[in-house]
């Protein structure tokens, strides 16, 4: 008799699932992209799941993470410090007094 392999756990299966799914972009008019992001926004979704919503795909629903994400090269940290009067090797009271600014950027509007 000859023992059968166990299949994948659930969760690997998701990620194989995944591993095979094909990203596409779409180049198309900005107040295109503007009316779909927003949409988005509104609905409190990404604009991929806006799309597949649009397309009546099946959407999955994500634990979300309410983050911004910002990319900063060295020199971003250079020029933040300054403005911070920090050194560039502060970056976790960089990042505080760039959430401060973007908390008060908000409140704002």
């Amino acid at each position: 008799m000859t023992k059968q392999k166990n299949p994948l756990p659930a969760q690997w299966q998701q990620n194989q699932k995944a591993a095979k799914a094909t990203q596409i972009a779409f180049d198309m008019d900005e107040k295109f992209q503007y009316a779909i992001r927003k949409a988005a926004l509104d609905a409190g979704v990404s604009p991929s799941d806006q799309i597949r919503e649009i397309l009546g795909l099946s959407v999955t629903k994500r634990p979300k993470r309410p983050r911004l994400t910002v990319s900063l090269s060295p020199s971003d940290y250079e020029i933040l410090a300054e403005k911070y009067q920090l050194s560039a090797e502060q970056q976790l009271e960089i990042k505080k007094h760039v959430l401060d600014d973007l908390i008060q950027f908000s409140a704002e509007k």
